[in-house]
């Protein structure tokens, strides 16, 4: 081989290793959000017919199925009068399943997670995240979970609901939803390395999440107010609805020392650069960000 051809086959495989890298899936895979499908995580008290409308839009549309657990709520039992099914059906929703149990050998046998075998959308409903961890987490469940997204589906939760889907979580003890760190502390993880808080500006709870995050430097804050939701695909979110979503990140703070930061409707955020953005004209940084330890 001639060194003109060495010269062509180095630069036509230098061509290719930079395709790789910046094409999604080809070998770079997702780090922080779901490889496939998509997450829509509402911060309680939602209202905003645009969230719920969203979330049948990626599940496929009106006639999709949609499977909802209200475990979270702490019920016996709930059927298919379930009232939190209202929401789906006026946004005209009509495939609707519910699905509880509190029996991790039921959660883990075939009957029961037959439904989710189907779904194209699986919404969790609020209350206590701890009561969904014990329920769920490492069942079938959990693994069918996983396969709604896999086969580009969606999965959403208000409240407890959206708390549930990250890795780290946030106010999870059995014996007060004040306790920042407590007696449960894993999440599905669905989004990697994260700890999710909600109802934060209605419930003045904006400071509440500084606590995991200094002790667990490594995890992403997402603290979202009521009525207000991001909608994750791979990894980068797009926030939603009437209020603010804010970010907590250790190592990255805004010029002005600020400990954490406010997104509103329209703005993306970069999960895996931990960079926001501003929709305006262009696709912009929120703002120059500066690396240091927090004081």
């Amino acid at each position: 081989m001639s060194s003109r051809q060495r010269m062509t086959v180095q630069a036509t495989v230098g061509a290719l290793m930079v395709v790789a890298c910046v094409i999604p899936g080809v070998a770079d895979a997702q780090e922080v959000g779901p490889p496939r499908g998509s997450l829509v995580i509402v911060g309680g008290a939602m209202r905003d017919p645009a969230i719920i409308e969203r979330f049948i839009q990626l599940a496929g549309g009106p006639d999709a199925p949609i499977v909802v657990i209200p475990t979270a709520g702490g019920g016996d039992t709930y059927d298919q009068y379930y009232p939190g099914l209202r929401s789906f059906r006026d946004a005209g929703a009509t495939n609707l399943t519910v699905l509880h149990t509190t029996d991790r050998q039921r959660a883990n046998s075939e009957a029961f997670v037959a439904p989710l075998r189907r779904a194209r959308g699986v919404w969790f409903t609020g209350g206590r995240q701890w009561r969904l961890a014990d329920a769920y987490l490492d069942t079938r469940v959990h693994d069918e979970l996983r396969g709604v997204l896999d086969r580009g589906g969606v999965i959403g939760g208000s409240s407890a609901g959206a708390t549930i889907l990250g890795s780290y979580l946030a106010r999870g003890d059995t014996a007060v939803n004040t306790i920042m760190m407590g007696d449960h502390e894993v999440g599905f993880g669905f989004l990697h390395d994260v700890a999710i808080d909600q109802h934060l500006l209605r419930r003045n709870r904006q400071f509440d999440l500084l606590e995991v995050i200094e002790a667990h430097p490594e995890l992403l804050g997402i603290g979202l107010d009521e009525d207000t939701a991001i909608v994750v695909r791979g990894d980068e979110f797009e926030v939603v609805g009437r209020s603010y979503v804010v970010i907590y990140d250790h190592e990255r703070m805004l010029d002005s020392g600020g400990r954490f930061y406010f997104l509103g409707a329209g703005d993306r955020y970069d999960l895996k650069t931990r960079t926001a953005f501003r929709m305006q004209r262009a696709r912009r940084p929120l703002e120059r960000v500066v690396e240091r330890p927090w004081q």
